[in-house]
């Protein structure tokens, strides 16, 4: 039916491969909601799920990319108890993502996984922001934000620590190379 290197099975495997990695990030979110709180700033989290959005951005691209994170984050408000949750998903990711893909086009080979991550962990938090001062219809939230950029640079270290391991790992798969956007 499909021949090795046709491009149906091109495009099979890379919705696979965004389904298991819209999976992969719904399951960090969900774990990451178990762990105790293990930082002094309240709500400050990991970020588990930036690991898979990350590692996609430098797999996928961009609009792929995009593709997980609003599925992750749609899945993730049907499923959770919390509807405003999503709003601050949704903020926090979609202005985390934009940064990342502006700070790696810009930055090229100047730029490392880590400051790219940073730029994202960074503009994830001024998401939350904006969208708490909306919600609390209060813009004194700023004054919080750089409790916030403190836990964001350490979490961005982290989760771009990770996803290098990633991606070295998944370089390994036979059909990476169909996979990449190069």
């Amino acid at each position: 039916m499909f021949t090795k290197g046709s491009e149906a099975m091109k495009k099979i495997q890379k919705l696979t491969f965004i389904a298991v990695l819209v999976a992969q990030a719904l399951i960090l979110h969900i774990i990451e909601g178990m762990l105790p709180v293990i930082f002094i700033t309240p709500g400050a989290k990991l970020g588990l799920s930036n690991i898979i959005t990350l590692t996609s951005l430098y797999m996928l691209g961009f609009k792929d990319t995009f593709a997980v994170l609003m599925l992750r984050i749609i899945l993730n408000g049907l499923l959770a108890p919390n509807p405003s949750g999503m709003i601050y998903s949704l903020t926090g990711g979609v202005l985390s993502l934009l940064a990342m893909q502006v700070t790696k086009a810009i930055g090229k080979e100047n730029v490392s996984l880590i400051g790219v991550s940073v730029s994202g962990a960074f503009f994830h938090n001024v998401g939350q922001i904006i969208a708490s001062s909306i919600i609390i219809e209060n813009i004194n939230i700023v004054l919080y934000l750089p409790a916030l950029t403190l836990a964001g640079v350490g979490t961005g270290i982290f989760v771009a620590i990770t996803s290098n391991y990633l991606l070295k790992a998944l370089k390994k798969l036979p059909f990476y190379n169909s996979l990449v956007d190069y």
